[in-house]
């Protein structure tokens, strides 16, 4: 598959493995696109059947002149897995794509088996949440090129060589209006959830178990404080920048795999049976 016209909007979708495995749902973050979960698509795919969108405005997908919030996008997501028939899915987002997983769990819940949150836009509290108003007007007036200041720091010393420079490239490439309207939509729109009080409230509706990694050790211990749902869980990845996954890619895919396939003792809905397989070692894609 590629393009997908889902009547509402028209989005860029890849899928790996077999129609008869159980689906997993890769989701990116802002100004992001999904070849950034290439690698773990590859691995994932003999256990998997993985479906790896663009979001809307992102990537390959449509670009509409207005709406491209985090709201929508789950919408989208709802659209896309009603129209493959890939529900109920487990569905693994970082950063905005966390929200959007998030989201789509809340909105559409027959759709989700689980969530899986890599480094989560939610939870904003203190000097972050009142930087807000002002990051949107400057998102509003410089668009990508304020954007891609944030990406540029937002790395570890141990991140692969290279990938810094991709997330910028990618973010440059993100239509302005869609960087402000994103942003927006997870910060600052009526009903939006990026505040720790609202995120507070959208998490105790979540119904499915969750699992978030935090590289802040503050927010791991504020969402602990927010689970209701047996089986869901925190981690905490202290030696990573916010692209946890990229940053480390294979214990990424061994932390989905222990997730679904390992069971309740393991921290996870285990409501897979073991495959018995085990995942190849990942190289870094090229860009």
């Amino acid at each position: 598959m590629t393009m997908i016209d889902l009547d509402r909007v028209q989005l860029f979708c890849t899928a790996l493995g077999s129609d008869r495995t159980a689906p997993l749902l890769l989701v990116h973050g802002w100004g992001g696109d999904g070849r950034e979960w290439s690698a773990h698509a590859e691995a994932l795919a003999d256990r998997f059947r993985v479906i790896v969108p663009d979001l809307r405005g992102h990537g390959r997908s449509e670009v509409p002149d207005e709406g491209n919030t985090t709201a929508e996008m789950a919408d989208d997501l709802a659209a896309l897995l009603r129209r493959l028939g890939a529900g109920p899915t487990t569905a693994v987002g970082h950063s905005m794509g966390g929200q959007v997983v998030n989201l789509l769990a809340v909105r559409h819940p027959e759709l989700v088996r689980s969530v899986v949150a890599l480094d989560p836009a939610h939870g904003a509290h203190g000097t972050e949440a009142e930087g807000i108003p002002a990051r949107l007007e400057e998102y509003r007036e410089h668009g990508a090129r304020a954007a891609a200041d944030f990406v540029a720091g937002a790395f570890s010393a141990r991140a692969p060589a290279g990938l810094r420079t991709a997330h910028v490239r990618t973010m440059l490439g993100t239509p302005n209006h869609v960087i402000a309207q994103a942003y927006a939509g997870m910060y600052a729109d009526p009903g939006a959830v990026g505040v720790r009080p609202h995120s507070e409230a959208y998490l105790r509706r979540r119904a499915q178990p969750a699992l978030t990694v935090w590289t802040s050790a503050e927010a791991a211990a504020w969402e602990r404080g927010t689970l209701r749902v047996p089986g869901s869980r925190v981690d905490h990845w202290p030696d990573s920048g916010h692209y946890v996954h990229e940053e480390h890619p294979e214990r990424t895919v061994r932390l989905v795999e222990d997730w679904e396939f390992g069971g309740q003792e393991n921290g996870g809905p285990g409501r897979l049976p073991p495959t018995g397989r085990s995942s190849p070692t990942l190289r870094a894609p090229r860009r």
